[in-house]
């Protein structure tokens, strides 16, 4: 097959879980015997026009000049009608919001545009009322319009199938097995094994850190509590300074796995507090490493996890989690709980197999 994946901000991944996908995608794929192309925009760090034998396509983005949001929107219209122009058999657009657009305005007679939904983006804490209300009926539009619909989380499928009666295939994000973990990593940090907590997000409001936050100065745990992430935002700003004079700590992004992985598995509680789905990177990632996760109490993460794992909708119920010790006795049977979940369903070889016989379908039904 020659497929095209558009949608992210490009490979080699150097921004987040959907450039991930593309990235463990297109090299999965070609390794299928594919012929694979990531559309990239102008301004990544990687100029070659391979990548693991991944052809790699340049479209410019005006994103210096107008923003990022304005600019995603044209990146993604260029993209598909340069995909489309180009005749692939697949055309895969990772993400619906700022490539409905496109999807609208885009002669797809010739093609087959196959669109990951990813999660509810009107329901974002950050935006406004106004955005909000075009988000919400650019999804509407977005999921009308495409070819077929992909969704990386059951909770995902059940809302588009109930909200606008479409059906669309269910492939979860994937992770990979976590290599070998080095204690000195985290002791750099002046961390100490089993002995701190832990969250690895984007510092975004829907992302629930300042519950988690409040709720950790709320009780009496003791331990150090480590964020990890990009502070150099509006918000991030903002939770530094919030919670400066305490026992929290923000070490920044960090993008390195093996690093990422080591604090995961050595974390004594791993709390995860996104709330708007699809299947969280981070999540499965951190089930990966056998991290003790504590979840936010909703039908993206529940879908997920092991029934066993703790979680909380408020910041008075995980209070009472960090200030249950015993709670600890449970970290090694519900981590293996999850890691055999993991090892079940959200392997790459696994994703990168279900992609492939998907779209083999899809190309069998159109010749019929």
């Amino acid at each position: 097959m020659k497929i095209a994946i558009l949608g992210t901000r490009g490979i080699p991944n150097n921004y987040g879980g959907f450039e991930q996908c593309a990235e463990s995608l297109s090299i999965g794929l070609v390794k299928r015997g594919h012929e694979v192309t990531v559309y990239n925009p102008n301004f990544h760090p990687f100029k070659e026009n391979n990548y693991l034998g991944v052809k790699i396509e340049y479209i410019y983005s005006p994103q210096n000049i107008i923003g990022t949001a304005p600019a995603n929107f044209v990146f993604d219209y260029l993209c598909l009608k340069h995909a489309i122009k180009n005749q692939y058999d697949i055309i895969l657009e990772l993400g619906l919001i700022t490539a409905a657009p496109a999807i609208i305005l885009c002669d797809k007679k010739t093609s087959i545009v196959v669109t990951n939904l990813d999660g509810l983006e009107w329901k974002r804490a950050k935006w406004s009322s106004t955005v909000r209300v075009i988000t919400k009926a650019l999804e509407k539009f977005g999921v009308l319009n495409s070819n077929f619909l992909v969704a990386d989380n059951i909770a995902i499928q059940e809302y588009i199938k109930h909200n606008y009666n479409v059906a669309s295939e269910f492939i979860a994000y994937g992770t990979e097995k976590v290599g070998q973990l080095n204690k000195k990593t985290i002791v750099k940090h002046l961390l100490f094994p089993d002995d701190y907590i832990l969250t690895i997000a984007r510092l975004e409001p829907e992302n629930n850190l300042e519950l988690m936050c409040d709720a950790y100065l709320l009780s009496d745990n003791q331990l150090p509590y480590y964020i990890i992430g990009n502070y150099n935002t509006k918000y991030g700003t903002f939770l530094k300074k919030k919670y400066k004079n305490t026992n929290i700590h923000f070490l920044g992004a960090i993008f390195n796995k093996e690093e990422l992985d080591t604090f995961r598995f050595f974390a004594s509680y791993y709390l995860h507090g996104h709330s708007v789905g699809g299947t969280n990177p981070a999540l499965i990632e951190a089930m990966a490493a056998q991290a003790f996760v504590i979840v936010h109490d909703n039908p993206f993460n529940k879908s997920v996890v092991s029934e066993n794992t703790f979680s909380f909708n408020n910041k008075e119920e995980l209070k009472l989690i960090f200030e249950d010790h015993s709670l600890l006795k449970q970290r090694k049977e519900i981590a293996s709980e999850n890691l055999k979940i993991i090892n079940s369903r959200y392997r790459w070889d696994l994703i990168i197999e279900k992609y492939e016989k998907y779209f083999l379908k899809i190309l069998g039904d159109k010749k019929i």
